[in-house]
């Protein structure tokens, strides 16, 4: 894949511009102390409720409206958001599109995205395996490639969130998100040059994290309950360039993720899957803890989620 470069302020502002129409302006709800198991009041930024069910749908969009889209339409891997997004983005500009999937994605998202007219490939084990096989058919069809998080332009969709988040809570301090890739906290983190990010993972999903403590990127083997969503082996070099010395890092089980997710579904009646609650559970556990006084907005980054799991009774 061609090296990509972080996007300037100029393309952050133009993916704006670009995909103000077709993106929705996602809901901020309020918390108080004692809501959600937290001790401190903090702003949650609803992305589940975005168009394809997550923030991914910003960067593939961004994508390819600043991009010449070839008759083989649009083509990318994922662990099942980012095709979600790309196979809506393919749909609603009327262009053709191909997903790889590996065999961890959830069946819900994998549903979702045949639902959306895409034509899907479920190869390898896990979302690496996707990319490359992603890649070698992008060769051979000319379909345009869009990358869930190494990418300029996906990088500049994810920062809208934040540009987005910045008006809606415009006294924002700390900015808590979930990584994978790193495609959404460098978005972030480049729309918000003055604010704190802690960047969340678990464990077993933590190539961010990992990079930053050996400080290069190295390669983690992804697993657990958010490896659908945060399974990239590596982060991003695009992101990493941006993150490195920039981000503060935490980590959270499997279980605590679980418990954040029954938390909002049993307060704010919001179905979410596991890799869009880790944010939450930062502050849950004390992995993450406020000072008193700031501003905090946590991010809860995707809903495409099968919620017969959810305790409802």
């Amino acid at each position: 894949m061609t090296a990509q470069m972080p996007p300037t302020d100029a393309d952050i502002a133009a993916a704006v511009e670009r995909c103000r129409p077709l993106i929705r302006r996602t809901p901020v709800v309020e918390s108080v102390s004692g809501d959600l198991g937290l001790d401190v009041g903090v702003a949650i930024k609803l992305e589940s409720m975005q168009y394809a069910g997550s923030f991914k749908a910003r960067g593939s969009l961004n994508n390819a409206l600043a991009s010449d889209i070839p008759a083989s339409g649009l083509i990318a891997a994922s662990g099942g958001n980012h095709g979600i997004a790309v196979a809506r983005t393919a749909r609603v500009l009327g262009v053709p599109a191909e997903i790889f999937v590996p065999s961890v994605s959830a069946k819900a998202k994998v549903e979702r995205i045949r639902a959306q007219g895409a034509t899907v490939h479920v190869t390898g084990a896990l979302y690496d395996d996707a990319q490359a096989a992603c890649d070698a058919r992008a060769a051979e069809s000319g379909a345009l490639n869009i990358h869930p998080y190494d990418a300029t332009h996906t990088v500049a969709g994810q920062a809208t969130l934040g540009v987005e988040l910045g008006e809606q809570v415009p006294d924002v301090d700390t900015v808590v998100v979930a990584v994978g890739g790193g495609g959404l906290v460098s978005g972030i983190r480049l729309a918000l040059p003055r604010t704190r990010i802690v960047a969340v993972e678990t464990p077993t999903c933590n190539a961010l994290h990992a990079a930053l403590v050996a400080g290069r990127r190295v390669s983690v083997s992804p697993a657990g309950v958010a490896a659908d969503a945060l399974g990239a082996k590596t982060v991003g070099s695009l992101p990493w360039a941006v993150l490195a010395g920039n981000v503060d890092s935490v980590l959270v089980s499997d279980a605590e993720a679980m418990r954040a997710r029954q938390a909002l579904w049993d307060e704010l009646q919001v179905a979410v899957e596991p890799a869009a609650a880790v944010a939450l559970a930062a502050i849950r556990s004390g992995g993450y803890v406020p000072a008193v006084g700031e501003r905090v907005a946590v991010i809860v980054c995707g809903g495409n989620v099968d919620p017969s799991d959810l305790v409802t009774g």
